[in-house]
């Protein structure tokens, strides 16, 4: 515009660039939030969730997605699909996993348990039924993410799995996409590391 000489642009105010504070999400919120739900009929549900949001870094829309299958209990695992056939979509367009902890593990085996027990729901954890949950709840779902990723860096995590494991695009980070090539054992190797 400048280039154009043009008369007005003096009057344009440009905007300044909004500073951000991210919301801390503590333990003893997540501990709150699933006392809060204490006594409801989906509390295995609610708590299955809380602990798997929190210990793996999966986006909302990403956890109102997971299926039975994409979960592996035994081995802590959740893949993260991007399958646009099954309604499974991820902000990156790739597939990946992440992990969870023994607690997030027993509450996902009770409330799975009890899933496979007559339930026939399509996904895990059925997007707006949880959000009408949650509406008031000390914490919102995707908070969790949040949770995850605050915890991590507070434990001296290493960034770059972090950014693996919560999906982040790689395309910013040379390192990222052309030195740092791990197996899934070897984040699984670095999760329990940190996590456990």
């Amino acid at each position: 515009m400048q280039y154009l000489d043009i008369d007005y642009l003096d009057k344009i105010k440009i905007i300044s660039e909004p500073i951000s504070t991210p919301k801390r999400v503590t333990k003893e919120e997540i501990k709150e939030t699933i006392k809060y739900f204490k006594g409801n009929k989906n509390y295995k549900q609610i708590k299955a969730l809380v602990l798997l949001g929190a210990n793996s870094g999966l986006r909302a829309q990403e956890l109102y997605q997971l299926q039975q299958g994409d979960i592996d209990i035994e081995a802590r695992t959740v893949y993260i699909n991007h399958n646009r056939d099954k309604g499974q979509s991820t902000k990156t367009g790739r597939s990946r996993i992440s992990f969870f902890t023994e607690h997030a593990r027993v509450a996902l085996n009770e409330y799975i348990s009890e899933f496979c027990n007559g339930f026939r729901l399509e996904h895990l954890f059925g997007k707006y039924h949880l959000e009408q949950l949650f509406k008031d709840a000390p914490i919102r779902v995707k908070d969790l993410r949040k949770a995850f990723s605050q915890e991590w860096t507070k434990k001296g995590g290493n960034y770059a799995v972090k950014e693996i494991l919560m999906g982040h695009s790689i395309k910013k980070s040379v390192d990222l996409q052309y030195y740092t090539i791990l197996t899934n054992e070897e984040l699984k190797r670095v999760y329990d590391k940190i996590m456990r």
